[in-house]
């Protein structure tokens, strides 16, 4: 089995529904994210990748278009959690040409703190 992994950045502000008035999450704050895109094969193409990282680019087109610098509470029908938006990130990247290698997105806020979502 083979595993790549490639990791796309974003910055965006949101708060959290739900918690406490004096939880800070339920404040208006923001994150520079980091999601990582793990794709797992038992195959390879015939250069000898998995997928070429190039042909990311279109999860990244997105990322960039619709999350980059925005307000994830304005567009979003959920709770923008680390762990709602990898389920988010998740079916986006199922819907692209090398979904059906996609093993797992993960959704950091910060760099000791992530959340995994896997089918």
């Amino acid at each position: 089995m083979y595993e790549i992994t490639k990791e796309f950045k974003f910055s965006a502000g949101h708060f959290l529904n739900g918690l406490p008035e004096t939880h800070q999450c339920s404040r208006q704050h923001g994150h520079n994210y980091l999601i990582e895109v793990c794709l797992r094969s038992d195959r390879l193409n015939e250069v000898g990748f998995i997928v070429d990282y190039g042909d990311l680019a279109d999860f990244k087109q997105i990322i960039d278009s619709e999350y980059d610098h925005r307000n994830l509470n304005d567009f979003l029908d959920f709770n923008p959690t680390a762990e709602n938006l990898a389920q988010k990130f998740f079916a986006i990247a199922m819907n692209l040409p090398w979904g059906n290698d996609l093993s797992s997105i993960t959704v950091k806020e910060t760099d000791g703190t992530s959340a995994v979502y896997y089918e």
